[in-house]
């Protein structure tokens, strides 16, 4: 059953509820295949908490974690190319 799931999904985004309330995508995560019975994951952009700004929002930044992801290739063979200095973007927010 696992190998099955890690073989039909590339990309998890994952979307948590900050301390203001707000929601924020935290992580996007490729999932790269498996081990056994562990699904391998490897993230792929992060969202790092700074602190509150001074009307109690969250700051904080999305960076890539510079990681090229695997599904790369297969984006490219569909003409679709994937550019490389997306995975040096870090955007403050």
């Amino acid at each position: 059953m696992r190998q099955q799931i890690s073989s039909a999904i590339q990309i998890i985004v994952q979307v948590s509820r900050m301390s203001d309330g707000s929601r924020r995508v935290t992580h996007i995560t490729e999932v790269t295949g498996t081990s056994g019975d562990v699904i391998s994951l490897q993230d792929i952009f992060l969202f790092e908490k700074k602190g509150l700004g001074p009307n109690g929002k969250v700051l904080g930044r999305f960076h890539s974690t510079g990681i090229v992801p695997k599904f790369a290739e297969k984006l490219k063979d569909a003409g679709i190319p994937l550019e490389m200095n997306l995975l040096e973007v870090s955007q403050e927010v």
